[in-house]
């Protein structure tokens, strides 16, 4: 089964640490980051869309990042 997780955060390294460590669990990246500005608190954000294949069915209970 894919699994599919967003990833986000203020445009700085921990953004950067975020996704890499995704990959290193095994993650892959899916599509285009994106980047837009947070006018609430005047920072530029950051996103990117990760999957992975899991052995086993999906719960909405699971978490996802313990994948």
């Amino acid at each position: 089964m894919k699994i599919y997780r967003f990833l986000t955060d203020d445009d700085s390294s921990q953004f950067c640490h975020k996704v890499t460590e995704a990959l290193f669990k095994g993650w892959e990246l899916y599509g285009d980051p994106t980047y837009a500005h947070d006018a609430t608190v005047g920072v530029m954000r950051c996103g990117q869309a990760v999957v992975k294949e899991i052995e086993g069915a999906y719960s909405p209970e699971m978490k996802l990042g313990a994948q």
